[in-house]
C-alpha cells in the first residue's frame, strides 16, 4: 500500500471503529499529521475522555495509554506499539517506592505523570511538568518524596526553597544527553536565538535557558515571543508543530541526540495494523485504577499559579 492508501484506510477504520486518534508531541511527523488530537501525555488522555469515542488509539508510550485507561475506563484503549516504553518510568517500581516510603514514614509522595499506573497508585498526588510547582506548593508538608525524575524535582525545588526534597534517582535518557557544553556551543553558533528547554534536562542545562517549560508551554511561548530564532532543548518531534504554527520563525534542535527511540517506534503501518486487529488493548486493574485516579484527581484539584 502507498502512504496515501495507508492514511486513507486509517481514517476509514477510525470512523468505523468510533475511535479517536491521539499523538504525543514527540511522535513521528506523519503520525502527528494524521492524528485527531496532539499534545502532552496527560492532556491527551483528558481530551479523549471528553469525546464520545468508544475507542482511544494512543500513539505514545505505555504509561500514556495507561493514563487514558485510568481516565476512560469505559473506552477501549489501544497502543499500536506495546513495546514503546519509557525508560524513566521503568526506573521506578512499586517495591522500590514502598521501601523508600518505609524509610520516610508519613512523608507524601509526589509522582510525575511519566510513571506507571501502579506507581501512581502508591503515590499521594501526581504532577505534570507544567503544574509541578503549583502541586508542590499546595502541600502543607515541609518534606516530600519526588519520583521518578530527579531533574524535574530539582527544577521545582528552585521555586520552593522552604521544602526538603527526597529524590528518586530517575531521569529521561533523551534529555540527559543534552549537555551544558553542547548548549554553549550551539548558542555561540546562533547568538540571536533564545534557548528553551524542558525541565527534564539536567540542572546545568536548565540554568543556561532563557525559558524552561513543558512541551505545551513551548508552543505558547514561541507563538507569542517576538524572537525569530529558537534553540529547542527537548525531543525532536516537537519541531513539527512548532514549524507548522510559526512559519516565519526558525527552530534549531539543540542536539541531534534529542531523539527518543521509544517515541519514534510507532509508524503508520503499526497504526493501521492496530486498527485492523483492535490489538493490543491496554487496561489497568480496577483497584490500581482507582488509587491512581485519586492521585491524578488530587493534582487536578490544585489551582494553577
Amino acid at each position: 500500500m502507498s502512504v496515501t492508501d495507508i492514511r486513507e484506510e486509517i481514517r476509514h477504520l477510525l470512523k468505523e471503529r468510533h475511535a479517536v486518534l491521539l499523538a504525543h508531541n514527540y511522535m513521528r511527523d506523519e503520525v502527528q499529521e494524521i492524528a485527531d488530537i496532539t499534545g502532552d501525555s496527560l492532556q491527551l488522555s483528558q481530551e479523549a475522555a471528553k469525546t464520545d469515542a468508544e475507542v482511544i488509539v494512543f500513539c505514545g508510550v505505555h504509561f500514556m495509554a495507561e493514563s487514558a485507561a485510568i481516565l476512560s475506563p469505559d473506552k477501549t484503549v489501544l497502543l499500536p506499539r506495546p513495546d514503546a516504553g519509557c525508560p524513566m518510568a521503568d526506573m521506578i517500581d512499586v517495591s522500590g517506592l514502598k521501601e523508600l516510603k518505609a524509610c520516610h514514614p508519613g512523608v507524601p509522595v509526589v509522582t510525575y505523570v511519566n510513571s506507571s499506573a501502579a506507581v501512581k497508585a502508591e503515590s499521594d498526588i501526581c504532577c505534570t511538568s507544567a503544574n509541578a510547582v503549583s502541586v508542590v506548593k499546595s502541600l502543607p508538608d515541609r518534606k516530600l518524596i519526588f519520583t521518578p525524575d530527579r531533574n524535574l524535582g530539582r527544577w521545582i525545588a528552585r521555586f520552593v526553597p522552604d521544602k526538603e526534597f527526597i529524590y528518586w534517582d530517575g531521569y529521561c535518557p533523551t534529555h540527559e544527553r543534552l549537555t551544558a557544553e553542547r548548549v554553549r556551543q550551539i548558542r555561540a553558533e546562533y547568538p540571536e536565538a533564545q534557548f528553551i528547554c524542558h525541565p527534564e534536562c539536567a540542572p546545568e542545562v536548565s540554568a543556561l535557558a532563557d525559558h524552561v517549560c513543558s512541551t505545551s508551554g513551548m508552543y505558547s511561548y514561541c507563538r507569542t515571543s517576538p524572537a525569530k530564532q529558537f534553540i529547542i532543548g527537548t525531543e525532536a518531534g516537537i519541531l513539527y508543530k512548532l514549524r507548522l504554527e510559526n512559519p516565519d520563525k526558525e527552530f534549531i534542535l539543540a542536539s541531534p541526540a534529542l531523539l527518543c527511540p521509544n517515541m519514534k517506534l510507532t509508524s503508520l503501518e503499526d497504526l493501521l495494523l492496530c486498527l485492523q486487529t483492535m490489538q493490543p488493548v491496554i487496561s489497568v486493574p480496577g483497584d490500581v485504577r482507582q488509587k491512581a485516579k485519586a492521585a491524578l484527581d488530587r493534582m487536578l484539584a490544585v489551582p494553577r499559579d
